[in-house]
């Protein structure tokens, strides 16, 4: 763990604010959670709460069988990280930040699709690849998405309803 050189007090009513540069640094917006953790030398450690990682597991074997069934690259995203990859190397995606224009899709609320789309996304490292983002959406919250990445063909209708139904599927897994 690294200091910042950042002191903060405790406020009357319990409350500590995260000083800007930190939350710009780490993502973490309003609204976000957080949890709480404490350790034996009296640390407390706060840590950005995804409720997608808890289904972790799940989340590969629904990546798994997208790619299985379509044959595209299949990836499945919480709002700052990939979770699960399939159809490419996990090595290259698993556990890395995703960028801030797929982030910012996410938050638009809506699928994308770079055959529709007026700009170029990189979902993958892929040139030049067809893409189909579709967020995933629990109690009112982005929580992550789901996309599709195809190297040699468009991808159209069939393979964002499959976004979008696992985008769905996942989010009442949530709870």
């Amino acid at each position: 763990m690294k200091a910042t050189g950042i002191v903060r007090r405790i406020d009357d009513l319990g409350r500590i604010v995260i000083p800007k540069e930190i939350r710009r640094t780490l993502r973490i917006r309003e609204r976000d959670a957080l949890e709480i953790f404490t350790d034996r030398d009296g640390e407390v450690i706060l840590k950005k709460y995804s409720p997608i990682a808890d289904l972790e597991d799940f989340a590969q074997e629904y990546a798994d069988s997208l790619f299985e069934s379509t044959g595209h690259v299949a990836l499945i995203i919480d709002r700052d990280t990939y979770i699960a990859v399939a159809g490419t190397s996990k090595k290259t995606y698993l556990g890395k930040t995703v960028s801030d224009d797929i982030a910012d899709l996410m938050e638009d609320r809506k699928p994308w699709s770079s055959a529709t789309a007026n700009r170029k996304l990189a979902i993958t490292n892929f040139e030049d690849a067809h893409q189909i983002l579709v967020p995933i959406i629990h109690d009112g919250d982005v929580v992550g998405a789901v996309a599709l990445v195809s190297k040699d063909r468009p991808l159209g209708e069939l393979e964002q309803t499959l976004c979008q139904t696992a985008a769905d599927f996942l989010a009442k897994q949530l709870g």
